[in-house]
């Protein structure tokens, strides 16, 4: 049986997180890549949004974060390697040691501190996680 293409599209469900240390927003990367995302990952079957942030963390940074409070839901649909692709995003706040340095324990992806005044250069995708960072409180942002 044909199904169409949508049907065929899997949803991924990913928990990420805003962590901002003295006006700078933590970010991740694919090596080599020219967009940027909040860190975080795919939420493994039996895990919560908040636990599968922290475990992520612990094995992409190696820190013991916490999850806070969820900052909202972002839903994100793209072409992926030729195929559509969609995802849910859980974007929490997050917490890790005060001056951890931006250092990946995976050899595929990297870290930077970036500052929330650079954002426009940081390529932030999906681009409605922005909101998260420069919105007033009132409107989901953390900062205003």
């Amino acid at each position: 049986m044909n199904f169409p293409e949508y049907e065929l599209a899997g949803i991924e469900t990913i928990a990420r997180g805003v962590c901002v240390q003295n006006g700078k927003v933590l970010l991740c990367k694919a090596k080599g890549g020219s967009s940027t995302y909040l860190p975080g990952g795919h939420i493994e079957f039996g895990e919560t949004g908040r636990q599968a942030l922290v475990r992520e963390m612990k094995e992409e940074m190696g820190v013991n974060a916490t999850a806070g409070a969820l900052l909202g839901v972002v839903e994100n649909q793209f072409r992926q390697q030729g195929k559509p692709h969609a995802e849910i995003n859980l974007v929490f706040r997050l917490d890790i040691p005060a001056g951890t340095a931006a250092e990946a324990r995976e050899d595929w992806i990297e870290f930077e501190w970036r500052d929330l005044s650079d954002l426009d250069a940081a390529n932030l995708l999906p681009a409605e996680m922005k909101r998260f960072l420069i919105a007033p409180p009132a409107e989901g942002g953390l900062l205003g």
